[in-house]
């Protein structure tokens, strides 16, 4: 690892942090550290990061804004990237828009409505990245980012760089051939319709307070836990289980929204863990409904 820290400084990558605690760097404040967290200063700096990894053998995971994401205890070994700010270049091109896989999705979506730009009113209130929505095709009210995506660009471990068309993406509900493959989204291409603007930002506005009425965001969480079981809600579940408000060392089920599991202090990530165990356990026992999480776990 020494070596490969040597290698990295060398080129120039952008910010090297050993030992860094990943509960920093996630929106549930859970993690783990990671032996070494790289934090490239742009898209060459990620691609080099990772062909000096896999010179080195060094495995590598890539996070973006820590949504959606349940990192160990433990911590991840190697190299983790963080797809930050820097990778957050923006170009509008009348109703087409390419944006860096780092960009903020709800600064995105604010953006693009005081332009009078329409189609991404949906991700008013959702956290994260571009780059992880595209990986998560995340969606709320009806739509998601199928809807809108045209191309995408995606870096995979070996180095190589694709860009893949809508239909080549493989869209289906809460997921896209990134998470087979282990693609990253470096950029993307939205085709967004022009509208009304004022019409636009009022339904971003709206689909923001929707969020801040139903959803426990004064507390760290993740967003949505489980994926909903189709035709079933997995909040009603877990709710009509009884299991609203129940916890798990600093780990409970949001009073407010029970798909969503917060950090009401001090959480460890085999809190949650054993809570998810829990939820699954009792949906099931209740409703013989089986429970998929939607959050990515991550270590051991």
């Amino acid at each position: 690892m020494e070596r490969l820290l040597k290698r990295l400084e060398e080129a120039n990558v952008g910010l090297l942090k050993e030992n860094e605690l990943l509960a920093n760097h996630t929106t549930w404040k859970i993690g783990g550290p990671a032996e070494v967290l790289v934090i490239p200063k742009d898209i060459e700096g990620l691609i080099t990061t990772l062909q000096l990894a896999n010179e080195s053998k060094v495995p590598v995971f890539i996070i973006g804004r820590g949504s959606n994401l349940l990192i160990s205890d433990e911590g991840i070994k190697g190299v983790v990237i963080k797809i930050s700010d820097a990778i957050d270049h923006l170009e509008i091109n009348g109703e087409e828009v390419r944006v860096g896989a780092g960009f903020s999705l709800i600064k995105l979506a604010t953006l693009l409505s005081k332009q009078g730009l329409s189609g991404l009113e949906f991700a008013g209130g959702i956290p994260g990245s571009v780059g992880g929505a595209v990986f998560m095709n995340a969606g709320a009210h009806k739509s998601d980012i199928s809807n809108i995506l045209q191309k995408a660009r995606v870096l995979y471990p070996d180095g190589t760089v694709k860009w893949y068309s809508n239909t080549e993406m493989e869209f289906s509900y809460r997921t896209s051939r990134l998470q087979r493959d282990h693609g990253i989204c470096l950029e993307a291409i939205f085709l967004l319709q022009k509208g009304n603007r004022e019409e636009i930002i009022a339904e971003i506005q709206k689909n923001k307070q929707y969020r801040k009425t139903t959803q426990p965001w004064d507390y760290p969480c993740c967003g949505s836990v489980f994926r909903n079981p189709l035709p079933h809600h997995a909040g009603k579940l877990i709710e009509d289980a009884g299991l609203k408000g129940y916890t798990v060392g600093g780990a409970q089920v949001s009073t407010m929204h029970a798909n969503f599991i917060v950090n009401v202090g001090g959480a460890k990530a085999s809190d949650v863990l054993n809570l998810i165990d829990h939820i699954k356990k009792e949906v099931y026992r209740k409703f013989q409904v089986e429970m998929e999480t939607e959050v990515e776990l991550v270590g051991n």
